[in-house]
């Protein structure tokens, strides 16, 4: 009972942390509850995916709005919800990387609350891909669809929490390297168990997305494999901006690869 409860607590600071919903409970931030927040980071992805998935049905069903105004709205959402956290990352780790500096000098950039010329770039490219694959995604639709968007946020928190935890800290400060601390491998351990539960839970609804869920977990498992490389190389390890370009760079991928998917193979 005290394990879920830490899950549970772990659950309602991610919330706070990484999504714009308003959590108002003062919560602990012991080793403790962060590990159980690592553990949970699968989960806050789980709920955006369903609550991305719903809006979207609902609007495709239940309104007369165009394939054009869905998308829009749920681009738009995924921006919301997250309270553009994720952004703020990919701009500040995108300005650091094409100053082409020292790893040293890059981390300085960070740490810069200004935006460069080259964050606004890379942003306006992010967001502008992702209207584009959302866009044409809704113009694909099958029930298979729904299932599908539902694992993108998932998968690609997931991608967060296995960085922060395997890959090393480019300096000893921030909220970063405050969670790196109080989690450790046996934190990911629950990782495989929310994907055996959920995509059990999908293809028992829907059989035949098997080798979709497969495909976007190769993705995300090259995703990883290419954060952790570079993250090393360019920054010296991990930063809070890192994670959160981490995380929207994944899922800027896996919903590439769903849109491909719909335009090559008809999910």
């Amino acid at each position: 009972m005290k394990r879920i409860l830490i899950l549970v607590k772990g659950f309602l600071l991610n919330l706070q942390f990484f999504t714009a919903i308003p959590i108002r409970a003062a919560l602990p931030m012991d080793k403790t509850h962060l590990d159980g927040s690592i553990k949970t980071f699968p989960l806050v992805g789980l709920l955006q995916g369903l609550l991305y998935s719903l809006v979207l049905y609902l609007l495709l069903n239940w309104t007369p709005l165009s394939s054009v105004a869905v998308a829009f709205a749920i681009w738009l959402l995924t921006i919301v919800v997250t309270g553009g956290l994720h952004l703020d990352g990919w701009m500040d780790a995108s300005d650091a990387y094409f100053s082409y500096q020292s790893q040293e000098k890059r981390l300085e950039i960070m740490k810069d609350p200004r935006t460069g010329a080259f964050g606004v770039l890379s942003v306006i490219i992010l967001l502008s891909s992702r209207f584009l694959f959302i866009y044409e995604i809704t113009t694909y639709m099958t029930m298979a669809t729904y299932l599908l968007v539902i694992f993108l946020p998932f998968l690609s928190k997931g991608v967060m929490g296995m960085v922060l935890v395997t890959v090393q800290a480019a300096k000893k400060e921030g909220l970063a390297y405050l969670f790196q601390e109080a989690g450790n491998g046996r934190s990911l351990v629950v990782y495989p168990i929310y994907l055996v539960l959920v995509g059990g839970a999908f293809l028992y609804r829907w059989s035949g997305i098997f080798v979709p869920i497969l495909i976007l977990l190769i993705i995300t498992i090259l995703c990883y494999v290419w954060v952790r490389v570079k993250a090393v190389k360019w920054f010296g390890g991990i930063t809070g901006d890192v994670l959160g370009a981490s995380v929207e760079g994944t899922e800027l991928m896996l919903w590439m690869t769903l849109w491909l998917l719909h335009c090559f193979a008809m999910v």
